[in-house]
């Protein structure tokens, strides 16, 4: 296998604003790293939850833990797919994704915890053979998707920082709040 391209840090040019708030929760250079430690964590969280846990909700409307996971499962494959074609210099833009629109299709509280730990571990371990693939040129590509400017390694801080956005608002406000049994 090639040796893997060195990654830095995407600038503040390369992704819209509103993205830096998952940007900015991945220190460091090493993206790569970054997304193989959050699976074993997901892995681990999720291992330490039951079923009922899984159908948790915080607070009325809000969605439950196992339409959060299954939240950040549809979100990481967008942005991978985006990754991919920017990646590749297709210049094609790339259209936006409501997110709310996709829970209820996706019947996530019909499937159990466990069957969604599975999917994000095999959605995650896409990403990592994606971006492992990648060359120097390919990081720095730049595209457009939701009509704004982002480059392939600001796609690979957005997966990871979103990853870690849902995780600490699971750690902080779901897990907290579960009765215990």
């Amino acid at each position: 296998m090639p040796k893997r391209a060195a990654v830095t840090r995407p600038q503040s040019d390369e992704y819209a604003p509103y993205y830096e708030t998952y940007v900015s929760l991945i220190p460091g250079d090493d993206i790569v790293g970054a997304l193989e430690t959050q699976r074993v964590q997901m892995a681990q969280l999720l291992a330490a939850r039951s079923e009922r846990e899984g159908n948790f909700r915080y607070a009325p409307g809000k969605w439950s833990v196992k339409e959060v996971i299954g939240h950040i499962c549809d979100a990481e494959r967008i942005f991978a797919y985006r990754l991919l074609r920017i990646a590749r210099g297709d210049e094609t833009p790339l259209a936006s994704f409501e997110q709310n629109d996709y829970i209820a299709p996706g019947a996530f509280g019909e499937r159990t915890l466990a069957d969604l730990a599975a999917e994000f571990a095999a959605v995650r371990a896409a990403t990592l053979t994606l971006v492992e693939s990648l060359t120097a040129e390919a990081w720095v590509r730049r595209g457009t998707a939701s009509g704004k400017t982002v480059s392939a390694r600001a796609l690979a801080y957005i997966i990871a920082g979103h990853e870690v956005h849902h995780r600490r608002i699971l750690d902080e406000k779901y897990f907290p709040a579960i009765p215990r049994a």
